[in-house]
């Protein structure tokens, strides 16, 4: 692989905004892709695990879900960047962030940004939703 991967709910508009922010922000050279358009094989991840959290494929194969992936992402970006992401990376902050990040995960929903959508497994929105994402007719 010839550059790191962060991986992202392309279905969830809370979390669309976060990669936006990334996009425009955070300097990185990193892809930052919903996982719904990467190739989920080549990176060796599930769509579960998409689901469950945020994922990092390092170049060198490197893996990460949750705060841990964004502290890699973090720590591949700008000076600034890369110190925020070695906070997430000492053990009390760590171990602080995945309860969080849990919380935020079950919550995306309600929070700026977020729709109804993004509460709803990715089954629940392809039988609501057909797999386009646009509402299913009946005929």
């Amino acid at each position: 692989m010839e550059r790191s991967t962060f991986v992202y709910d392309g279905d969830c508009a809370f979390c669309t905004r976060c990669a936006e922010f990334i996009e425009r922000r955070i300097p990185t050279g990193a892809r930052v892709v919903p996982w719904q358009f990467a190739d989920l094989d080549a990176l060796g991840l599930t769509e579960a695990e998409c689901e469950e959290a945020v994922q990092w494929v390092g170049a060198d194969g490197s893996r990460a879900a949750g705060p841990d992936a964004i502290a890699r992402l973090l720590g591949e970006s700008g000076p600034l960047w890369r110190v925020a992401g070695a906070g997430l990376r000492v053990p009390p902050v760590r171990l602080a962030a995945w309860p969080a990040y849990r919380w935020v995960a079950r919550n995306r929903h309600r929070l700026p940004g977020g729709t109804a959508a993004c509460a709803l497994p990715q089954e629940a929105r392809e039988r609501l939703y057909g797999p386009s994402g646009r509402p299913t007719t009946d005929a």
